[in-house]
């Protein structure tokens, strides 16, 4: 099947076969491997992408679902070589190990962040509960999402 779709601003035309999942024809087909394959099931988080600026699993949305729609991976957030936000943060605050899940959980992070300006800990840590970070940097990724949000908070009295 033909799929045409916004792949990080770009339009993509991709040729995958019809059952084919969004996380396989992102990496496969596209060649952008910063997303990952997980658990398979939508239960880890480590293949979240954004479908039209929301959090979704890859790894069990067909890729058809992406027809005419704009997907986001972690490579396409930076911007003329700028990280965004959420990933200097990530970084400045050590938010990662191994860095597996780190794609997903940042993606995710953006998401949440579009939807919740000044979210407080606890916000945060339900908003972010369905990615599994197996190293257990959790109080880093929270610190890392709340100076994203005072960031946002500041810039917005400025």
């Amino acid at each position: 099947m033909e799929l045409k779709f916004r792949l990080n601003g770009a339009e993509r035309t991709l040729q995958v076969p019809p059952k084919l999942t969004l996380l396989d024809a992102i990496r496969d087909h596209a060649g952008l491997t910063g997303t990952k394959y997980g658990c398979g099931e939508g239960q880890c988080g480590a293949c979240t992408v954004l479908l039209d600026g929301r959090a979704v699993k890859s790894c069990i949305l067909p890729a058809a679902s992406a027809q005419g729609r704009e997907v986001t991976t972690i490579e396409g957030l930076a911007v003329d070589g700028k990280l965004h936000p959420v990933q200097q943060a990530f970084l400045d605050h050590s938010a990662f190990q191994c860095g597996f899940c780190t794609p997903g959980m940042i993606t995710g992070a953006v998401a949440f962040l579009a939807q919740h300006t000044n979210p407080s800990e606890a916000e945060i840590r339900a908003g972010l509960q369905s990615h599994i970070c197996r190293c257990g940097t959790y109080p880093r990724i929270v610190a890392a999402v709340r100076a994203v949000a005072s960031l946002r908070k500041e810039d917005r009295r400025g």
